[in-house]
């Protein structure tokens, strides 16, 4: 086994939710040393002709990731490893924080086609005809944005991807409905925690009035501008939110998890040219944090 391969133990918790069969009716050959591969260019951030041969043919590897990407299989993993954990008492509800981060997209990451290719017996899914990629070119040069719900275990339970100048507040919504934990002994899946937690970036009246009504604890500290404009609106503008800053404090485990997933060399630095793709690969980092004891 070499370094950064599956262990026993995380490929027994990962074997029961792959898939069992590929087209026409065949047999998907060596998941786990497909998967070894891509964790290893995961890890390393190589370009995927440059695989080590043990992982056995690059393109094998590669279009494994890209259709797993592309048909929804990683989000359906992704979904069944936090179920998984969820029954065993591993996630931490009392405290879900909600952050960005911005990504250098590499100059190998920009010229996708307009129209990216099929997967034969699949439809087209909406993430897969977005004109942008997930991408924008700034004065820095090309970048995407991570936005991501972390629980108190500093592991992500919901992500989304976007153009590097998009604002987090207007993401938060989008963010917050992807949280969907299920359970396995049936029943309506998970979706609201304990108490949410966000920058200054994340208050807005738009946030807020939604949290309220799914009756959301939440901790968002209010800019002086909105605190101001409030209060010279008199009782037109609605009470103080409440804010406890022992609460506050546990916002550094979302800073936690994102320093976690951009270890990864191919999340801290986009390579792929497709949005979906590189929304599979933070999906890959996310199942692989979620394996770990």
């Amino acid at each position: 086994m070499g370094r950064g391969d599956l262990p026993h133990a995380e490929w027994a918790r990962l074997k029961p939710h792959l898939p069992k069969s590929g087209q026409r009716g065949g047999r998907w050959a060596s998941h786990r040393r497909v998967i070894n591969g891509i964790l290893y260019r995961l890890r390393a951030g190589v370009p995927w002709r440059d695989l080590p041969a043990r992982f056995g043919p690059w393109k094998t590897v590669y279009e494994r990731h890209r259709r797993w990407s592309a048909d929804g299989t990683w989000e359906g993993i992704f979904a069944a490893v936090l179920a998984d954990a969820d029954a065993e008492g591993r996630i931490d509800w009392s405290m879900v924080s909600v952050d960005s981060t911005s990504c250098r997209a590499h100059q190998h990451a920009a010229g996708a086609r307009r129209k990216p290719p099929r997967v034969p017996g699949k439809r087209r899914t909406p993430r897969q005809r977005r004109p942008d990629e997930g991408l924008v070119r700034s004065r820095g040069g090309l970048t995407c944005k991570i936005h991501l719900a972390g629980e108190g275990g500093r592991r992500p339970l919901a992500l989304l991807i976007t153009p590097g100048q998009w604002g987090d507040a207007p993401q938060l919504i989008p963010v917050m409905e992807r949280i969907r934990v299920g359970r396995l002994g049936g029943g309506h899946p998970r979706t609201r925690p304990d108490n949410l937690g966000g920058d200054k970036a994340y208050s807005s009246r738009r946030n807020r009035r939604y949290l309220r009504r799914r009756q959301i604890k939440h901790t968002i500290p209010e800019p002086k501008n909105q605190r101001a404009n409030r209060q010279r609106r008199g009782s037109k503008g609605g009470r103080s939110a409440g804010f406890d800053k022992t609460i506050y404090r546990r916002r550094n485990e979302v800073e936690r998890t994102i320093n976690a997933l951009k270890n990864s060399r191919a999340v801290a630095t986009r390579f792929d040219k497709r949005g979906y793709i590189f929304h599979g690969t933070v999906t890959v980092a996310s199942i692989r944090l979620w394996l770990r004891p």
